[in-house]
């Protein structure tokens, strides 16, 4: 779910903190996914008549499909991604755990309901608030994208904070998530849309968290006391404080303390055990591993065993899934190479005959110069010498 309403925010009060990129801008760009983000995304864009792809054992496939095309298609654009996976949910996370179980048998009760009537367009609704993402779906990506040759991080906890945190040591570009929080824990740029611009023809939204607090005029602890403000995973918000307020008030306050102690709390309850501190201190010092101590290789793929599991185990087509293939070596090599090429073009360019002689030229004209300005100096002192 992430931050509710900062995207908003950010667009009307930091318009400059966020550009729309087409994918192919990325081009030589290490970025760290929030793989059960894709995930989900994936087990619900990539459907037939309505439903989830399954193979003729009935196992679901749509996540297979979707990481393996939609990857190959980042790589064909020269995008260099990694995949980070989520750990154990912090502990402050599960109230908000418990309103999703609940919600998820509100949205089955309602599936069952349409099933019966026949609605069809209440049944998509309905199948897709049914849609999670389990261990075996992770499991399943995780040995694809290891024969892929595309690098997996397993997060000791949230995965939008380690995205975050490969930013911030510059291991990668940036971090691509839907998740807002991802820029609440930190992460220099974060980039959504990454993995479904292009099926869904809409712009990736690069957003930058140094333009975020300039243009807000805030710290980044006050920014964090923001986004807990308009409301996030780990703890309820104060009722009747909508995004405009709730800036105003960081703005005036500075802290969530200051604003508790001088905002009209009949008006604007404060939550029963409001445990705001420690959600400061998650988005603050979140649980993740050293990036100094995560080393991302892309390798080769390993094109006959990806074609054993998808095509043998779970009934991928095969002329697809070698042309699939084809493209991932081609391109995780051209994407190297690219990068290489430009930086030898941009070397090699400043010692060509034609740039090393407009040099001597210019060396021989000022040493010329300064000759003409000599003599002519040491002829002005002879005329100038008293006779003796």
């Amino acid at each position: 779910m992430g931050i509710h309403g900062l995207h908003k925010l950010i667009g009307d009060n930091a318009p400059h903190a966020i550009k729309a990129n087409e994918i192919k801008n990325y081009f030589g760009r290490k970025v760290a996914i929030d793989a059960s983000m894709s995930l989900y995304q994936f087990l619900i864009a990539v459907r037939s008549e309505g439903q989830q792809l399954v193979n003729e054992a009935g196992e679901t496939t749509s996540h297979l499909m979707g990481m393996f095309y939609r990857t190959i298609r980042m790589v064909e654009n020269g995008i260099k991604p990694c995949y980070v996976f989520d750990g154990k949910p912090p502990t402050l996370k599960s109230g908000e755990l418990a309103k999703r179980l609940e919600r998820k048998k509100e949205a089955n009760k309602s599936l069952e309901e349409a099933q019966e009537t026949g609605n069809s367009a209440d049944i998509d609704k309905f199948s897709r608030r049914m849609v999670r993402v389990t261990p075996q779906h992770n499991s399943e990506c995780k040995k694809l994208l290891q024969m892929m040759g595309i690098p997996v991080v397993e997060a000791p906890c949230e995965a939008e904070a380690q995205c975050a945190a490969l930013a911030r040591e510059g291991k990668v570009f940036a971090a691509a998530s839907e998740d807002m929080d991802t820029l609440t824990f930190g992460a220099p740029v974060l980039l959504r849309h990454l993995t479904f611009s292009e099926a869904r023809k809409m712009p990736i939204d690069e957003i930058h968290t140094n333009k975020i607090l300039e243009e807000l005029g805030l710290k980044m602890e006050e920014f964090i006391d923001l986004c807990i403000l308009l409301g996030c995973d780990y703890c309820e918000s104060i009722k009747g404080i909508g995004p405009h307020r709730a800036l105003e008030f960081i703005k005036k306050y500075k802290s969530l303390e200051e604003i508790i102690n001088n905002i009209d709390t009949k008006k604007y309850p404060i939550p029963e055990n409001w445990q705001f501190k420690d959600v400061r201190q998650l988005f603050l010092n979140p649980e993740v591993k050293d990036p100094k101590e995560i080393e991302l290789k892309w390798g080769s793929p390993d094109v006959e065993a990806i074609v054993n599991y998808l095509v043998h185990e779970k009934g991928f087509n095969e002329e697809r899934v070698r042309k699939g293939t084809d493209k991932l070596e081609k391109h995780l090599k051209s994407a190297v190479q690219g990068r290489l090429d430009t930086f030898f073009t941009t070397i090699s360019a400043s010692n060509t005959p034609s740039k090393r002689k407009a040099e001597d030229d210019k060396k021989k004209a000022t040493k010329s110069k300064k000759t003409k300005t000599a003599e002519t100096k040491s002829a002005g002192a002879k005329r100038g010498r008293p006779k003796k």
